[in-house]
C-alpha cells in the first residue's frame, strides 16, 4: 500500500551521521512537527540535527489526507464537554496560528496549495443534532461557521456546516520544501537512524564549544545536545507514560479517478456519523482525483484490516459510479484520552526534552502550532494560547476515558497471552498461505509466523515495548501491537513506536 503522496520518484539524500557530535538541538522525527521545529531553530542560529528512522514524511505526514482546516468534524463540541470556554478558545487560536504559519510559509516558498471550503455533514437526524452542537461550539470560539441544508454532495444529507477559505496541501511537497530550507540554514537531516534512549550527559563542551546536557542514544551511536525534541508520532520514551494516555488509531484512504461525466465534490468534507467518511479532491496532471478516507479503528484490534479498506472502496464506488481506484493506503494517528494534544516539556526530561503528540487526525495545523510552542520555549519566550493549554485540568470524563483505555489494554494483554497458551505445539510448523500470518507458540514462547513474497519468517510474537502479543495486519502485511500501537514489518523491523527495538527473529 502506497499513498498518493508517497508514490513518486523523488528520493531523499541523507546527510552523514557523525556519532558523538555535539548539537544545540537534536530532533527525532522528520515529519511536519520535526521539520518545522528544526527550521525555526536553525533560522535562530541553532545547530540542529534531525534523525529519522525511515525517511522524511514516511509515516504520518506522508499518509494523511492533508486538510489544513479549523473546522475539524466534532472536535470543538467534544472539547467543550470537557473544558471551560477559555481552553476551547486557546485550542482554536493554536490551530489558527498553525494554519496561518503554514500557509504563509508555502506562499513564500512557492509551494502549491488549494483554498477550499471545509464542510462537516450529517446523514441522519441524530447526526443533525450533533451538527447543531458543533455549530454552537464553533461560533462561541469565534469561527464564522454557517449551517447549510445542501452542501453539494451526490447523496442525501440532513445538513452541513461550512467554514470558508480553508486549505488542502500535497504533504510531501511541503516536506521537500522544509528539508531544503532546514539545510539552507545549516541544519542536518539523516535518515535510517533511530533514537532509542537518552541519558544525562556531563555538560562537557564539544569540539565546537557548545555545552551539551543530554546524550542521545541511537542505533548508530550517541550524539550530544542541549535540547532534544521527540517528534515521533507517539513519544518513543516512556517518561510521563504518554503511551497510556493515547489511543492509537488506524484509518484508511483511497484515491479515485472519476469518469468525465461525474463531478468531484467542490470542498473538503467530513461526516459526523460512524464510520467516518472524509472527501477532498486532488488536482493532478489536469485531472481532479477524489480522495476518500475513514473506517478508523484501534490499532491491532481489527479482525481484518483489509476488510476495512474494501468497505471504504465499495462505499465510494456505490456513491460515485464508475470511480476507478488509483491508490489505497492507511495511516496512524493518536488521540489523547482527554482529547487535547500534548506538547511541551517531557516529564523527567531534565527540562531539556520536548515532545508533541495526540493531534487526533488534525496534524496539519496542530503539528505546526506545537512546533511553534516548542521553539518558543527553547528560545525563552511564551505563547499565550499555549500557556492556557499547558495549565488545563483534565476533566473527570477525561480521567475516566484514560482508566477505561488502560483497563482494556490490561484485559487484552491477559487474554492474548492466555490464548497463545492454548495453541498446539505443532502449529509453529504450519506454513501460512501467501500474505497471511498467525501467532502460535514454540515451547512456552509465542511465535509470529508469516509468509510474504514466498518467504516464511518466524519472529517472537512479543512486542518489544511492553510485552503485548502482536497481531497480523492482512492489509499491510505487518505485525501490529493492540496495546499501544507499535507496528513491525513482516521481518520484524519497527515501523511505528512507541517500540524502538525490532521483533527478535527465531532461527
Amino acid at each position: 500500500m502506497t499513498s498518493l503522496w508517497l508514490d513518486r520518484t523523488h528520493t531523499f539524500r541523507s546527510d552523514q551521521f557523525h556519532p558523538r557530535g555535539t548539537y544545540d538541538t537534536v530532533v527525532a522525527g522528520a515529519g511536519l512537527t520535526g521539520l518545522v521545529t528544526a527550521l525555526l531553530l536553525a533560522r535562530s542560529g541553532k545547530k540542529v540535527l534531525v534523525v529519522e528512522a525511515r525517511s522524511p514524511g514516511a509515516v504520518t505526514t506522508g499518509n494523511t489526507t492533508a486538510k489544513v482546516s479549523l473546522l475539524q468534524g466534532t472536535v470543538l463540541s467534544a472539547l467543550r464537554n470537557q473544558y471551560p470556554q477559555k481552553v476551547v478558545d486557546a485550542y482554536v487560536e493554536m490551530n489558527r496560528e498553525g494554519q496561518a504559519w503554514l500557509l504563509r510559509y508555502l506562499e513564500s516558498r512557492g509551494v502549491a496549495f488549494q483554498r477550499r471550503d471545509a464542510y462537516t455533514y450529517a446523514t441522519s437526524e441524530d447526526g443533525a443534532e450533533v451538527l447543531r452542537k458543533e455549530l454552537a461550539a464553533a461560533r462561541a470560539a469565534g469561527l464564522t461557521v454557517e449551517y447549510l441544508r445542501e452542501p453539494g454532495l451526490p447523496f442525501a444529507v440532513k445538513g452541513a456546516l461550512r467554514l470558508g477559505q480553508q486549505a488542502q496541501i500535497h504533504p510531501m511537497e511541503v516536506i521537500d520544501a522544509l528539508v531544503d530550507d532546514v539545510r539552507s540554514h545549516g541544519g542536518q537531516i539523516v535518515s535510517g537512524v533511530r533514537l532509542n534512549g537518552l541519558q544525562r550527559f556531563g555538560g562537557l563542551r564539544g569540539l565546537d564549544g557548545r555545552r551539551a546536557e543530554v546524550e542521545v542514544q541511537t542505533d548508530h551511536g550517541p550524539v550530544h545536545a542541549r535540547d532534544v525534541v521527540l517528534a515521533t508520532g507517539t513519544p518513543v520514551l516512556d517518561r510521563g507514560l504518554y503511551f497510556a494516555k493515547l489511543k492509537p488509531l488506524r484509518s484508511y484512504a483511497a484515491a479515485f479517478e472519476l469518469p468525465g461525466t461525474t463531478a468531484v465534490p467542490d470542498g473538503m468534507f467530513l461526516s459526523v456519523e460512524q464510520p467516518v467518511r472524509s472527501l477532498r479532491d486532488f488536482p493532478a496532471d489536469g485531472r481532479r482525483l477524489l480522495l476518500v478516507g475513514g473506517n478508523g479503528h484501534p490499532v491491532g484490534r481489527a479482525r481484518s484490516a483489509q476488510a476495512y479498506l474494501d468497505t471504504l472502496i465499495d462505499w465510494t464506488t456505490a456513491k460515485f459510479p464508475g470511480a476507478s481506484l488509483t491508490h489505497s493506503w492507511s495511516a496512524q494517528d493518536y488521540q489523547a484520552t482527554n482529547l487535547m494534544p500534548f506538547f511541551g516539556k517531557l516529564p523527567r526530561g531534565l527540562g531539556r526534552v520536548y515532545f508533541a503528540t495526540g493531534y487526533n487526525k488534525w496534524g496539519m495545523t496542530n503539528s505546526v502550532a506545537a512546533a511553534l510552542d516548542i521553539t518558543a520555549d527553547i528560545l525563552g519566550t511564551r505563547l499565550p494560547w499555549a500557556n492556557v493549554i499547558h495549565h488545563r485540568v483534565t476533566s473527570p470524563s477525561g480521567a475516566a476515558s484514560a482508566a477505561t483505555l488502560n483497563a482494556a489494554v490490561a484485559a487484552t494483554l491477559a487474554r492474548d497471552w492466555a490464548q497463545v497458551g492454548l495453541k498446539r505445539m505443532d502449529e509453529s510448523r504450519e506454513q501460512p498461505p501467501e500474505g497471511a500470518g498467525l501467532v502460535t507458540r514454540r515451547g512456552r514462547k509465542p511465535v509470529a509466523v508469516s509468509t510474504v513474497d514466498g518467504t516464511r519468517c518466524e519472529l517472537s510474537a512479543v512486542c518489544t515495548h511492553l510485552g503485548g502479543i502482536v497481531r497480523w495486519n492482512d492489509s499491510e502485511k505487518s505485525w501490529d501491537c493492540p496495546l499501544h500501537g507499535s507496528r513491525f514489518s513482516s521481518n520484524g523491523t519497527v515501523l511505528e513506536g512507541p517500540a524502538t527495538r525490532d521483533l527478535r527473529q527465531i532461527d
